[in-house]
């Protein structure tokens, strides 16, 4: 069976680069080469291919229209694979991609173009119904989640945070209280609260309030 592939990059020299490329495999057959989002979206039903190898980046914005077509063509052309190509091992982009689902998709840095083997391999994956993700994007992805779990600061409430950041600066309740138009009992309670969602159980030799502050700021 030949692949029908669509070519997405607004640079002539990568674009026909990249359909050469691909031409060159004998089960590849590039049906289009666009050079930003408008095109690649009007190909894509004019040309049915299997697969849409894009640039991330494209007029008419240069910011991400690779991964909005990937993201566009869930819904429109669900059959369709993609193969998004970027300088940039950015979860930003990655992660969008791969939300819905990974099937299908693939996120590959530019340099591993210069490797015909790679692109093809990848194209041909995601034929299949696979993913490929490069690993400098696996371990860049890996990294960006280990920095976004929930800390204990995360269970505070908006006015909580505000009373806290409060305390953080070394006001009294009554200053606190005074700043955020609130009673000096309304400020004893928030207090409390957060002590409870922050695990800060009374004890003797601990000052609550100390602690607290502690992993106020160690969350900044």
């Amino acid at each position: 069976m030949t692949v029908r592939i669509v070519v997405a990059e607004d640079s002539l020299l990568v674009r026909e680069g990249i359909g050469r490329l691909l031409d060159s495999q004998p089960d590849f057959e590039v049906v289009a080469l666009c050079a930003d989002l408008p095109e690649l979206l009007a190909a894509v039903p004019e040309q049915e291919p299997d697969v849409v190898v894009t640039d991330v980046r494209m007029p008419p914005t240069n910011t991400d229209e690779g991964i909005q077509a990937a993201t566009q063509l869930r819904t429109t052309h669900p059959s369709v694979g993609v193969v998004v190509l970027s300088q940039y091992a950015e979860p930003g982009y990655a992660t969008p991609l791969l939300a819905a689902g990974s099937g299908g998709r693939a996120y590959l840095l530019k340099e591993r173009v210069s490797d015909p083997a790679q692109l093809a391999s990848a194209v041909r994956t995601v034929v299949a119904g696979g993913s490929v993700i490069d690993p400098v994007v696996v371990e860049a992805l890996v990294a960006d989640s280990r920095q976004a779990r929930p800390t204990p600061m995360d269970a505070l409430s908006p006015r909580e945070r505000e009373v806290l950041a409060g305390i953080a600066e070394g006001k009294s309740n009554a200053a606190v209280a005074a700043g955020l138009f609130l009673s000096e009992r309304a400020v004893e309670k928030h207090i409390n609260a957060l002590f409870g969602k922050l695990g800060l159980a009374p004890e003797r030799d601990v000052n609550r309030r100390v602690m607290a502050v502690l992993l106020y700021l160690s969350d900044r």
